[in-house]
C-alpha cells in the first residue's frame, strides 16, 4: 500500500475540491455502473439474515415469521427512500455520517459512525461465523476448528476488497446474480412441488402444512415480537446504496431506481421465501444450526441440491463481509478527515481504495475468530444481536437526519428533490418509534440474549462519551479550519 499522491489528475484538480462538502469525498474513483449498483441494492437486501437465520427464527416463532420480515421491510424500505433523498441532495461516500455531520454537528457525527463501525464488525464476526459454518457442512471440512475456517474466510474476503472499488463491484455484482438465482430457482422448485403434490421428505406441500403444524402463530404472537431484532439484522446492509453514491458517475438517477426497486425485492425473497419455507415443510423441521433452504433441498431427492444451495449462502456470507468492509472503510474515512477516527484510517491506497478504514474492522473482526474458537455455539447470536443495536442506531440517525433535512426545506435553506420520502414527518418519527420498540422488546427477551444485549448498551455509551471528549478538540479545530478548501490527503 501507498500513501503517494494519485497519478490520476482529476483528484489534484482544485476544480474538483471546490463545492465538496465532506473532504472525505475527495480521491474515490467513479468507477461503480449503474449494473454495480443496482446488484449491490439487492445483495444488500439477500444476506445472512435470511439464508442462515431463517432456520432459527422458524425454530422459535413459526410461519409468522414472514409477518415479522413484512413489518421490517416496510420500515427498512422507508429509511432507504429516506437515505436515498439524502443522496440526491448531496452524494456523500461518507454517507449519513456525513449527512449527520451537515444536520446535528460534530457529535452526531461521531455517535453515528462509530456505532456503524460497531455494527458491521460485528456484523462481519456473523459472517465468517456463518461462512465457517456452512464449510462444515461438507464432510471434508468437518475436522477443520470452526476458528480456522473463519479466519480464512476473512482473509480471502479482506484480499479482495483492498485491491480497487471495481473488483469490489465486480465481486459484489456476481455475488448478488448468484442470491438472485439461487433464490428465483427455490421458488420455482417450491412452486412445481405446490402444484405436482409431490411429497418433500413424506410431506404433501400447501398449506395444510401451516394449518396442521399450530397455525401462523404456533407458539404465540410473543416470540415473534422477541425475533423482530434478529429480523432487523436481516436487512443490515440496505444503507448500502448510499455509501456506494460516492464512487458512480451519476448517484441521482443510479441511486433512485435502485432505492425504489428494493420493495418488491422485500415481498419477493425474503417474504415469498419465507412463506414457501413454511409451505413445504413444517416449520418443526427447521433449525438454528443449518440454512432453512439447505434443510428443504436436502430433502427433495435432488442429489447435491442441499450442497448446491450451501454454496450459495457461503457466497451470501463471503458478500455481506464484502460488504461490510467496503462501506465500514468509506465511513471510517470521512470520520478521520473530520477528526473523529484514528488518522491512519484516512489513508488510501493508488487504487483509491481506503485500505486504512479496511484493516481496522478486519482487525476488530478477528474478534470473531476468538468467538468461534471459544463459543462456537453461540457465536452467531451473540453478535448479530450487537450488530442489531448498531442497525437500529444507523437507520435511526438515518430519519433524524432527513426529519431536519426537510425542516431546513421549509425554512428555504436547502432544497429537496423531486425522489423524497412521503408524509414526513410522520414516517420518521413512526419509523424511529418502531425502531426504538425493538430495543424494548430485546430487554423482555429473557429466554435469549436480548436483555444482555440492550445492557451492551451501558458501555457502549460509555465509550462513546470517553471518546468523544478525547477527539473533540481535534474535531473542532478541523471544523474550525474547514472554511478552506480541503486538502488531498492522497499527499
Amino acid at each position: 500500500m501507498h500513501q503517494d499522491r494519485n497519478p490520476d489528475s482529476r483528484l489534484d484538480d482544485p476544480t474538483t475540491a471546490e463545492g465538496v462538502a465532506d473532504a472525505g469525498d475527495l480521491g474515490y474513483s467513479k468507477t461503480l455502473k449503474p449494473r454495480h449498483i443496482s446488484m449491490i441494492a439487492i445483495g444488500g437486501a439477500i444476506g445472512t439474515g435470511l439464508l442462515y437465520g431463517a432456520g432459527g427464527n422458524l425454530a422459535k416463532a413459526g410461519p409468522a415469521l414472514a409477518i415479522a420480515y413484512l413489518v421490517c421491510g416496510v420500515f427498512a424500505f422507508f429509511v432507504v427512500r429516506a437515505l436515498g433523498e439524502l443522496v440526491v441532495h448531496r452524494p456523500s461516500s461518507g454517507s449519513f455520517v456525513s449527512y449527520a455531520r451537515e444536520f446535528l454537528g460534530e457529535q452526531g457525527a461521531f455517535a453515528a459512525g462509530w456505532m456503524y463501525v460497531l455494527q458491521w464488525s460485528t456484523a462481519g464476526m456473523a459472517d465468517i461465523t456463518a461462512a465457517a459454518v456452512y464449510v462444515h457442512y461438507w464432510s471434508m471440512f468437518t475436522s477443520v476448528p470452526q476458528w480456522v475456517l473463519a479466519a480464512i474466510a476473512l482473509g480471502i474476503v479482506l484480499t479482495v476488497n483492498l485491491i480497487s472499488v471495481k473488483a469490489f463491484g465486480e465481486m459484489e455484482f456476481w455475488f448478488a446474480i448468484v442470491k438472485v438465482a439461487a433464490l428465483v430457482i427455490f421458488l420455482l422448485i417450491g412452486i412445481y412441488f405446490l402444484v405436482s403434490r409431490e411429497p418433500v421428505d413424506g410431506h404433501t406441500a400447501g398449506v395444510s402444512l401451516i394449518a396442521d403444524n399450530g397455525g401462523m402463530f404456533p407458539l404465540g404472537i410473543w416470540p415473534v415480537v422477541l425475533i423482530t431484532q434478529t429480523v432487523i439484522f436481516a436487512y443490515a446492509a440496505v444503507e448500502m446504496v448510499g455509501v456506494t453514491a460516492g464512487e458512480t458517475e451519476d448517484p441521482a438517477t443510479v441511486v433512485p431506481r435502485a432505492v425504489n426497486s428494493i420493495m418488491w425485492r422485500v415481498a419477493i425473497f425474503y417474504v415469498g421465501s419465507v412463506v414457501m419455507l413454511t409451505l413445504l415443510l413444517p416449520w418443526t423441521s427447521y433449525s438454528a444450526n443449518e440454512s432453512p433452504f439447505v434443510t428443504v433441498l436436502s430433502k427433495i431427492g435432488v442429489p447435491s441440491a442441499g450442497g448446491i444451495m450451501n454454496l450459495v449462502v457461503l457466497t451470501a456470507a463471503l458478500s455481506s463481509l464484502n460488504s461490510g468492509l467496503y462501506t465500514t472503510g468509506r465511513i471510517l474515512r470521512s470520520m478521520s478527515m473530520a477528526g473523529s477516527a484514528p488518522s491512519f484510517t484516512a489513508r488510501m491506497s493508488r487504487s483509491h481504495v481506503p485500505y486504512g478504514g479496511i484493516l481496522l474492522v478486519a482487525v476488530v473482526a478477528l474478534l470473531g475468530v476468538a468467538l468461534n474458537a471459544w463459543l462456537p455455539d453461540k457465536a452467531f447470536e451473540i453478535v448479530t444481536n450487537i450488530s442489531s443495536l448498531g442497525v437500529i442506531s444507523t437507520w435511526s440517525m438515518i430519519m433524524i437526519c432527513h426529519l431536519l433535512f426537510v425542516r431546513r426545506a421549509k425554512q428555504g435553506l436547502v432544497h429537496r428533490p423531486a425522489f423524497r420520502l412521503w408524509a414526513s414527518p410522520w414516517i420518521e418519527l413512526s419509523t424511529v418509534a418502531f425502531l426504538l420498540a425493538v430495543v424494548v422488546m430485546m430487554w423482555f427477551d429473557t429466554d435469549g440474549a436480548g436483555r444482555d444485549t440492550v445492557l451492551t448498551l451501558i458501555p457502549i455509551a460509555a465509550a462513546l462519551l470517553i471518546g468523544w471528549y478525547a477527539v473533540r478538540r481535534r474535531v473542532h479545530r478541523i471544523a474550525s479550519e474547514s472554511e478552506a478548501p480541503p486538502v488531498d490527503p492522497l499527499r
